[in-house]
């Protein structure tokens, strides 16, 4: 498995190519703190794609994703809710950024798949997330930055490259732990990633 994902894609779209330098696009809104928490994600992918064997190309490709997964976190959501498709559109206007985020990148010439849906649903998960998408999403939750829970955040970030399908699915349980905890309901999309993480075993 690490063979194939090391030689399928050998270069990388030159917006990508800059942001896994971490140079993001000029329509990206993220201030300060936003980019360092899109760095400590870029760099924690690096190190997990590293550990993994991956190759510098795809390495490059994880710390892209880490760059760019938050690029319009800051954005107002009533501008970017135009922008969604019209089936995401009914989303909480807290997650609109990756949904938004993937049609720019789109709109930029960037074709990899796999790459946007990670974008795209990085905070709420996806049935049909490959590697890549799994890992961003459990590294947007576990980076060291988040200060709450640090110790077992840890514990998982450590665990994350030998027992990926383990932690992701306990980043799962306590996201949506968290949103029944509130109240707030859950999205298709989240409920389906769910299904397919307990039957991937």
């Amino acid at each position: 498995m690490r063979r194939s994902l090391r030689l399928r894609r050998l270069t990388l779209h030159p917006l990508l190519a800059l942001a896994a330098r971490g140079r993001i696009p000029g329509w990206a809104r993220a201030g300060p703190a936003r980019r360092r928490h899109m760095e400590r994600v870029a760099g924690l992918l690096g190190e997990w794609a590293s550990a993994l064997e991956l190759g510098s190309a795809e390495t490059e490709r994880w710390r892209a994703a880490g760059w760019l997964h938050d690029v319009l976190r800051e954005a107002d959501p009533a501008e970017l809710r135009p922008i969604v498709p019209a089936t995401l559109s009914d989303l909480p206007g807290r997650v609109l950024h990756g949904p938004a985020a993937a049609v720019r990148l789109r709109a930029e010439g960037v074709d990899d798949e796999p790459f946007l849906l990670a974008v795209a649903f990085h905070t709420i998960g996806h049935p049909d997330f490959d590697t890549l998408g799994r890992a961003v999403y459990a590294a947007d939750f576990l980076e060291p930055g988040r200060r709450r829970v640090m110790e077992w955040r840890g514990a998982l970030r450590a665990r994350m490259p030998a027992e990926p399908g383990a932690v992701v699915r306990e980043v799962a349980r306590s996201r949506i732990g968290a949103l029944l905890e509130a109240g707030a309901p859950i999205p298709r999309e989240t409920c389906e990633f769910w299904n397919k993480l307990t039957r991937d075993g």
